[in-house]
């Protein structure tokens, strides 16, 4: 068995998202930045992941770069996965190496299914605004990420520029103070079903909060979400139809919920001889 997760909101939290006082108990850090923790995880939900059974492979699927990635040190010192996939899918690190043959093949797909890079960022460049745009970056030379002032953004032009960008063959996805604009051929889906196939992985479980986390909780067999993020307020607008389960709790302990959610499949998992229910 394979579980697969998005890591910020949904495994880690930042200082913003965390739902809680920092003082609140049960908090470890996982992230540095010059020397900062900068992000935490639940120490029931580490104790939980340290503790899944040698049959279930855990695997992080992110929208971080690689650089960003490799800041999350309880992922590099104390919980070492043998595959994880950054930058939306458009890299796989295998035993802590990038993998250049996936990263090529994504390149090409995306030259071949949309609109360049440059076309997309002009064009979505028209309902941006220095008014609610902070900065922006080309990550991975992948995709687009706007740091945002989110009570400032014109959601509803953005939306509407949204349906345009998809038509064009790339997805827009609104994370908190982030804005992402990324290639459709760029996503977690294709770079989980590669590495199953790969590993032969059997039943995957998935976790995330964003819509660019859709995919993955839709190609999954079993998926839980937690009860924030943009996957469940488009549940609350009625404008998604999901086949998986929210957590009870919102915040960083939701990742608690989410681990005792994996832990379950696999033992029914294992009782039906590893299939899929």
């Amino acid at each position: 068995m394979i579980y697969a997760s998005d890591l910020d909101q949904t495994l880690i939290y930042s200082k913003r998202s965390l739902g809680v006082p920092l003082e609140s108990p049960g908090l470890l850090p996982a992230e540095q930045i010059d020397g900062a923790t900068s992000a935490f995880i639940s120490e029931q939900a580490l104790q939980l992941l340290k503790t899944l059974p040698e049959d279930v492979m855990f695997m992080p699927v992110t929208t971080r770069t690689i650089e960003q990635y490799r800041r999350i040190t309880v992922f590099q010192t104390e919980l070492v996965p043998a595959y994880a996939v950054t930058s939306n899918g458009g890299n796989i690190i295998v035993g802590g190496e990038v993998d250049r043959e996936w990263n090529r093949r994504i390149h090409e797909q995306v030259r071949r299914d949309g609109a360049n890079a440059e076309e997309a960022r002009h064009v979505f460049g028209q309902v941006l605004h220095e008014d609610w745009v902070r900065s922006e970056r080309f990550c991975d030379e992948l995709f687009y990420a706007f740091v945002i002032e989110r009570d400032r953004m014109p959601l509803e032009q953005v939306l509407e520029k949204a349906r345009i960008m998809r038509e064009m063959g790339w997805e827009v996805s609104i994370q908190g103070r982030k804005v992402y604009l990324v290639p459709a051929a760029v996503n977690k889906q294709a770079a989980v079903e590669h590495i199953r196939n790969l590993t032969d992985g059997g039943p995957i479980v998935a976790s995330g909060d964003s819509l660019l986390d859709r995919c993955l909780l839709d190609y999954a067999d079993y998926a839980i979400a937690p009860r924030h993020g943009e996957l469940y307020r488009e549940q609350l607008r009625d404008e998604l139809e999901v086949n998986y389960r929210f957590t009870d709790v919102s915040g960083v302990y939701a990742a608690d919920e989410i681990m005792a959610y994996v832990h379950e499949i696999q033992s029914i998992s294992r009782q039906k001889g590893g299939k899929a229910l």
